[in-house]
């Protein structure tokens, strides 16, 4: 375990205050790595969090480009960086906020195949993605890996937050559908409503419990959801249950 340097304590000094953090924490997360699919609204509070914090190494994936629409909640991104792939304007973006920590770019999309090698080296898998299949995609390879991951999702001023870590907890495929979503008859038009702050909250959230599990400090949302009702300010906390009969980590 190497021991941290004096920028380092300089530049953690408020965090290693922490009662039960100290260096010995601060030296865990310099060593992690941490997978982050998706640099949309979730993931720009994410790794934004992650890097001022001191995460070794953060893997984003994404395979899209930065659009002018996306600025209002992706604020990885600037308006220089429209056009640009989405990992490549996050690795811009956490070089300016923090030089020691490495960021992986992955333009890539995500699949079966290649989620392995895309993830390599992760200590922790972060959701922070904008649809069900792909979602599904990363549980089940959290499943198999038997690594944690953070679901996160948000919807106009409302979002949702819990911590996976199957076989000892549910996965998401127990409490969400893979064929939950609705059909082209039935979806609304135009683009889904978010509103940057509601993504900006649960990626912060999200980002505390991989700080909270890498570091061993605190208690996360194991085993249920927390929604946040940012129209009325209310957190509601839902308990789930693993489902034994679950296609994915049932027995």
């Amino acid at each position: 375990m190497n021991a941290l340097t004096e920028k380092e304590r300089a530049r953690y000094a408020r965090q290693l205050v922490l009662p039960s953090w100290g260096e010995e924490a601060q030296i865990r997360l310099k060593e992690a790595t941490v997978f982050v699919a998706g640099a949309g609204g979730l993931g720009s509070a994410v790794v934004l969090y992650l890097a001022a914090a001191g995460v070794g190494c953060i893997r984003i994936c994404d395979r899209d480009r930065v659009e002018l629409s996306n600025l209002n909640r992706q604020i990885l991104h600037s308006g220089r960086a429209v056009g640009m792939r989405k990992p490549t304007s996050a690795l811009k973006a956490v070089a300016r906020l923090n030089s020691d920590v490495r960021v992986v770019p992955l333009a890539a999309e995500m699949t079966e195949q290649n989620v392995g090698e895309l993830a390599a080296g992760a200590d922790i898998l972060l959701d922070c993605l904008d649809n069900v299949p792909s979602r599904h995609l990363l549980n089940r390879y959290s499943v198999s890996a038997r690594l944690p991951l953070v679901h996160a999702g948000v919807r106009g001023l409302g979002g949702q937050l819990t911590f996976l870590r199957p076989p000892d907890t549910a996965c998401l495929a127990c409490f969400m559908q893979a064929d939950c979503v609705p059909s082209p008859a039935a979806a609304p038009s135009g683009p889904a409503p978010i509103l940057g702050a509601v993504a900006g909250a649960m990626g912060c959230l999200q980002a505390l419990e991989v700080l909270k599990y890498l570091t061993g400090i605190g208690d996360r949302a194991e085993n249920r959801i927390v929604f946040l009702d940012g129209e009325t300010m209310k957190i509601e906390v839902v308990e789930i249950v693993k489902d034994s009969s679950c296609r994915v980590c049932g027995s």
